[in-house]
């Protein structure tokens, strides 16, 4: 059925393509909140997800500059600021001025900063187990695969 040229079937596929989209971006979202508020209850240490990537790319890649970390890690750098503040409080991170250059400043991991993120990926293993338990070994590569398909996309 077209009304002015506008074809109402088509109109009509489209809706329920982005309909799908929608139900499939939705049920993602419960899924990462679930976790999210799974990891806050077994994570007992007044920190959240975005704290331990940076503490996780500190372990990893050693003295950083904020702005590296926050590009390596898609966060704008005055969320790695506000996320820096808290580390530093907490005694995970310490600022390092640079002995050449004093206006340059890393951000570096100090040993209690790293056994946080031993915990935490103790703890993560405990919620992957619990989440993964619900699917057959053939779901979980399926699921993996399709991940990956996506991050190409993307």
């Amino acid at each position: 059925m077209q009304i002015r040229g506008f074809d109402l079937q088509k109109a009509g596929i489209c809706l329920m393509e982005e309909q799908t989209i929608f139900e499939i971006i939705h049920n993602m979202d419960k899924v990462t909140n679930n976790l999210i508020i799974q990891w806050g209850k077994l994570f007992n240490e007044d920190l959240g997800i975005s704290h331990i990537l940076v503490l996780a790319h500190l372990q990893h890649h050693g003295n950083s500059r904020p702005s590296d970390i926050a590009k390596a890690l898609g966060l704008t750098p005055p969320t790695l600021t506000h996320l820096s503040e808290k580390l530093v409080q907490k005694q995970l991170a310490v600022r390092i001025v640079d002995e050449k250059d004093r206006r340059i400043i890393y951000l570096g991991i100090t040993d209690k900063g790293l056994d946080i993120v031993h915990k935490a990926n103790q703890d993560g293993q405990i919620l992957r187990r619990n989440l993964f338990e619900k699917l057959t070994e053939e779901e979980r590569q399926q699921l993996l695969k399709i991940y990956e398909k996506l991050t190409g996309f993307l």
